[in-house]
């Protein structure tokens, strides 16, 4: 059952050759519907629905308010997206970027399948395409472990950019290999230190950073998760 969670970094495509996904140096996974497929497979077989649980915690953790504005930085195949511009309604505003161009695509038809009007674009956290002060909240999920730190660095210097005065961050990922235990430890994925990754956040000009783990339940293959909440300033 592990090749399922294997896949998701495993099978992926390089992005040469391909004049529609973007550079960066960070890690680029571009699978399309095909991600989504094991997404779900994994969490049903290994992670007892633990992903999900913790998409939906991450989400509440942000306080959405209708008419709000949102980013989603590393959207994938826009899963997160969806569900926030359902709670920012009509009046509100969601984007996505993401580097790859098949799960931009994946995002985008799965928008316009719900007639969603989601901002979904090809695009590298190194340079987002958004000016300064545009988004009330901005989330990442299951991404920062994907950056090398001075990516990380840049990254969230970035994602500040593009907040609002008092704008909120919410960051989501995986625990680390390392504080992984029991059947956790054969999913091999990558994941963050929340305390090296906090330091980068107050570096990167926020404050009242506070983090919440999910661990996981018994015969869980989820390896852990932790999600980062804090302001802009």
């Amino acid at each position: 059952m592990h090749t399922f969670a294997r896949r998701l970094h495993s099978d992926q495509h390089s992005s040469e050759g391909d004049q529609t996904t973007q550079q960066t140096k960070g890690l680029v996974l571009d699978q399309g519907w095909r991600y989504d497929l094991t997404v779900t497979l994994a969490d049903l077989l290994l992670f007892r629905g633990q992903r999900r649980a913790m998409q939906w915690r991450t989400i509440a953790l942000a306080n959405l308010r209708p008419g709000e504005r949102a980013l989603d930085v590393g959207c994938g195949t826009g899963t997160l997206a969806l569900a926030v511009q359902r709670r920012v309604g009509a009046s509100g505003y969601v984007a996505g970027i993401d580097p790859a161009a098949r799960q931009i695509a994946s995002a985008r038809a799965k928008a316009a399948r719900r007639r969603l009007p989601i901002d979904f674009r090809i695009g590298v956290i190194e340079r987002l395409p958004f000016d300064d002060g545009s988004f009330d909240v901005a989330f990442s999920t299951l991404m920062m472990h994907h950056l090398p730190a001075p990516l990380k660095r840049q990254g969230l210097a970035e994602i500040a950019r593009t907040l609002k005065p008092d704008g909120r961050l919410v960051i989501a990922d995986f625990a680390r290999k390392q504080d992984r235990q029991g059947r956790a430890t054969r999913f091999h994925a990558g994941g963050s230190d929340m305390a090296a990754l906090a330091a980068l956040v107050a570096e990167a000009g926020f404050s009242q950073i506070e983090i919440e783990e999910l661990r996981p339940r018994r015969f869980s293959s989820f390896p852990g998760a932790s999600i980062l909440t804090a302001r802009k300033g």
